[in-house]
């Protein structure tokens, strides 16, 4: 993500391949590894804990939404935070080692006791999951910002940054898969039971438990040609952000897509339930949606090189519009046209997944040869802030249309009927919401300037 500086050597790099052109493979494909905890984090909470709160805990839609959503903005604080930490941390391992063991060492726990399902209902049982939630969040930061940081640390190759790139957004489909598929099914095995889900919330913890410490030990081989450097304080990081003009576009672009993903991604267990008419329609709806991303993925990035990495952008994004817009119509077309919109969207997201990052390596890259100063961690940390925020948000936006169509909670003994507005307002939240927040994301990406004004690549 970073050239054109002097490299600083790291002399704490244990024995093994030398730096080089390429990095060794063991330690792009390590690094890949700690996509199954940023995929699986990002997507599990998003996909379940809003409706594990309002058909299981019987928690009313409104809190159940702020539940959510508040220890999830936490993040805005503690991720710009943990990479300012991070920057002037000298400790044995270098600056960003150290951090992925912490956050190894607690997310997974934290995570298991957000679904250890206490006899709690209602307001009392928001408040136990808000606060496992938070500090779930914030050992998911101390791991993510740091582990987000890492690329642009150990390359300046802009080809190999790409590689890097390719192996964590494979891991990471390969987690989204996996998570998104497991966990609904094994929370609905035994009649969404809270020992289903705390069944499921063993599992999920031992995948993330692989991947953080997968990544951890696997990098330590791993070269650090650069280091960056810290902003003193949040006023400072955000003035840092809005002298980079392509950073400002490109963040604000990504934070409306990651909320339109947010919402629609909160949306699918209910659409599956309510609008497709079975709770455990959601494993083959989820497959539909993320099947597409390994495959699809080296196409996006195939087409990125032939043409530009922005116009693939613009490709992706009119896309997963277009399967937004025809979701809408799921009702009035059946099953098969849900899932076929679905599909669509799949293959935009697989875009959408690889795209806006290698667009912020190349942002960082223009940074450091216009200031010369490295702040990729400041950066990467305002970026996952603000991504974090929005898939947060998306949660508690598509509460907030359950609880003004009238969504009625339940707990997992009671099932009660939903309200003719309240099945519109699940499809709407599903499919409209998500296409004018896809749209508006288009205006940002027209303002975006491609800072390396690359010329396209052409296939051997």
């Amino acid at each position: 993500m970073i050239c054109g500086m002097p490299a600083d050597v790291r002399t704490d790099v244990p024995p093994g391949p030398l730096p080089g052109p390429h990095l060794p493979r063991r330690v792009r494909v390590g690094y890949g590894l700690g996509s199954l905890c940023t995929g699986t984090f990002a997507t599990v909470p998003g996909l379940i804990l809003l409706y594990y709160l309002t058909n299981v805990l019987a928690v009313p839609a409104a809190v159940a939404g702020a539940a959510v959503f508040l220890p999830k903005a936490w993040d805005v604080l503690i991720n710009p935070l943990v990479g300012a930490v991070s920057d002037r941390s000298r400790l044995r391992g270098g600056p960003r080692r150290p951090f992925l063991l912490i956050g190894a060492c607690t997310l997974p726990p934290l995570f298991a006791l957000l679904f250890a399902a206490p006899p709690l209902r209602g307001a009392a049982a928001a408040g136990y999951v808000a606060a496992l939630f938070l500090l779930a969040a914030t050992a998911y930061a101390v791991f993510q910002v740091p582990y987000v940081t890492m690329p642009a640390e150990m390359t300046e190759d802009p080809g190999e940054r790409r590689r890097v790139l390719g192996w964590r957004v494979t891991f990471l489909g390969v987690a989204i898969l996996l998570s998104g598929a497991l966990a609904p099914a094994i929370a609905h095995a035994d009649g969404d039971t809270p020992a289903s889900y705390r069944l499921m919330g063993l599992a999920v913890a031992a995948l993330l438990a692989v991947g953080m410490f997968g990544a951890w030990f696997t990098t330590r081989w791993a070269p650090a040609l650069t280091r960056s450097e810290a902003e003193p304080s949040l006023r400072a990081q955000l003035a840092a952000a809005r002298s980079s003009r392509p950073f400002c576009h490109l963040v604000a672009m990504w934070t409306l897509q990651a909320l339109a993903i947010g919402v629609m991604l909160a949306g699918v267990q209910y659409f599956a339930t309510y609008t497709l008419g079975s709770a455990s329609a959601v494993t083959p709806l989820f497959a539909c949606m993320i099947g597409p991303l390994v495959l699809f993925m080296p196409l996006w990035n195939r087409l990125a090189r032939l043409r530009s990495t922005t116009y693939a952008q613009w490709c992706a994004s009119l896309l997963y519009l277009a399967g937004a817009i025809a979701l809408a119509f799921t009702r009035q077309g059946g099953p098969a046209l849900g899932y076929a919109a679905v599909a669509v969207i799949g293959i935009a997201y697989a875009g959408l997944q690889l795209l806006p990052l290698t667009m912020l390596a190349d942002t960082l890259a223009d940074d450091v040869a216009r200031t010369g100063k490295r702040r990729a961690a400041t950066f990467t940390g305002l970026w996952t802030a603000a991504e974090t925020l929005a898939f947060a948000l998306g949660a508690g936006v598509f509460a907030l249309v359950l609880a003004l169509t009238g969504f009625r909670s339940s707990d997992a003994g009671h099932r009660v009927d939903q309200p003719g507005a309240a099945l519109t307002g699940i499809t709407v939240g599903m499919s409209v919401l998500p296409a004018v927040l896809a749209a508006a994301s288009l205006w940002l990406l027209h303002r975006y300037e491609d800072p390396l004004q690359e010329e396209p690549a052409h296939a051997d």
